[in-house]
């Protein structure tokens, strides 16, 4: 959970530029390579904020939210008098990668040998931990090893940010979240007072703490402890975290014994306007329609269902996603995460990579090229949503639906000859 939050992860996305990582720190963020109209948004909204002080209306509005949480007003005082904006931490709030660095790029990143080779070694180190939570839980020791792999390299990098100055900076700085931004802080007050972390609280730039970098009100609704210490301490126990991370997924409609989906072969003259992203067949069905497993096996629970995506159109792999896949995303909402997730997790099991490569040649389209080409669709009455420079489920079947209305694969795959091509129609 290093994004903003669970329903708008990863929604906010600008250019990360050469960054290697997935979860960027707040100073490769700030360096990256903005759209300059957002970036003086960002610059005007960090003016707004004196450099010294959490300004007088803002602090007001988080005291009256901490009382309501019945937190004593003279230590949440202590915690917060004196605590200086982060004039870095505006700028970078829509600068995650996952929706402009091209899809391979994201996973390339995340899913390296090392990452994979520390994981299986993880495994077997914490095997009886490992086989307690998937008792418990029932969710797969690989999945939750393969979030612990892509939030924190394994617990190597929680984020050293101070906790409370990041919350109470976004709280008073971003306007259009404020509110979610000040419950944040609320709830993490509650945690320092309860004492089950470090104090002081760190984490991301954007609040997200420990091994699995959960928000501080998902740690209110869903940390477990574990390990038996009387803490909920998911910054210095894995075996904590690692329970947490079960417990959401469970909430979130986790299924006992199904995988997360799989990569796929289609048929020549396959009907890519099939590939929507939300109609559910059964395995039975799509094999039916000539798709196969992509090492060549055969579909195991044939009644299973599942959709079709081609996150990089068909010239990429294409991927049948179970259920499950929904609970990866509610994790994180952008599909590059979700698909890392269970790509790691697989080759924690042992399996290879993708049997289909990527079109590595292309180019990501930039932020204000994709706000461009969403106002060139809703101007043909393809609903891409609001023109806010990225590129979701709506957006891709507006592309689909414009595609096919002038004889090209309708793949819904944004790439620049795609959007010279919309550019060029009168």
């Amino acid at each position: 959970m290093t994004s903003l939050n669970r329903s708008q992860a990863a929604e906010a996305a600008e250019d990360a530029g050469s960054n290697p990582s997935p979860n960027p720190t707040l100073g490769d963020v700030v360096a990256a390579r903005f759209h300059r109209r957002d970036l003086l948004r960002g610059a005007l909204a960090v003016g707004a904020i004196a450099a010294d002080r959490l300004p007088a209306a803002c602090r007001a509005g988080i005291d009256a939210g901490a009382r309501a949480a019945g937190l004593d007003p003279a230590r949440v005082a202590a915690r917060l008098d004196g605590l200086a904006p982060d004039p870095a931490i505006l700028a970078a709030t829509g600068a995650q990668a996952e929706f402009v660095r091209p899809i391979w790029a994201y996973i390339d990143a995340a899913v390296t040998e090392a990452r994979v080779a520390d994981g299986q070694a993880r495994l077997r180190d914490l095997a009886p931990t490992f086989a307690a939570l998937e008792e418990r839980y029932g969710v797969d020791r690989h999945i939750l090893a393969a979030f612990w792999g892509v939030e924190s390299n394994y617990g190597g990098g929680m984020g050293e940010a101070p906790v409370l100055r990041s919350l109470a900076t976004l709280a008073c700085g971003d306007g259009a979240r404020a509110g979610y931004w000040r419950d944040e802080l609320v709830a993490a007050l509650r945690i320092a007072e309860a004492g089950d972390g470090p104090d002081p609280l760190l984490g991301s730039w954007a609040g997200a703490m420990g091994h699995t970098q959960f928000m501080p009100s998902v740690y209110l609704a869903h940390a477990v402890d574990f390990d038996g210490d009387g803490r909920r301490d998911i910054w210095r126990s894995a075996p904590d975290a690692l329970a947490s991370t079960a417990q959401y997924l469970r909430a979130s409609g986790w299924r006992p014994g199904e995988g997360w989906g799989r990569e796929v072969a289609l048929p020549a003259g396959f009907d890519y306007a099939l590939a929507d992203e939300t109609t559910e067949r059964s395995l039975a069905e799509w094999a039916g329609l000539g798709l196969r497993p992509a090492r060549g096996e055969r579909f195991a629970d044939a009644e299973a269902q599942a959709v079709l995506i081609l996150p990089a159109g068909a010239r990429g792999p294409a991927f049948l996603l179970r259920p499950n896949f929904r609970a990866i995303l509610r994790y994180n909402t952008a599909l590059a995460y979700a698909l890392t997730v269970g790509h790691l997790a697989d080759r924690l099991r042992g399996e290879p990579g993708f049997s289909r490569d990527w079109p590595r040649g292309d180019r990501a389209l930039t932020v204000f090229e994709i706000r461009d080409l969403q106002t060139r669709l809703s101007e043909r009455g393809h609903a891409a949503g609001s023109a806010d420079g990225k590129i979701g489920p709506r957006t891709r079947a507006a592309i689909r639906a414009w595609q096919a209305t002038i004889g090209l694969t309708p793949d819904g795959y944004a790439d620049p000859a795609l959007l010279e091509r919309i550019r060029a129609e009168r």
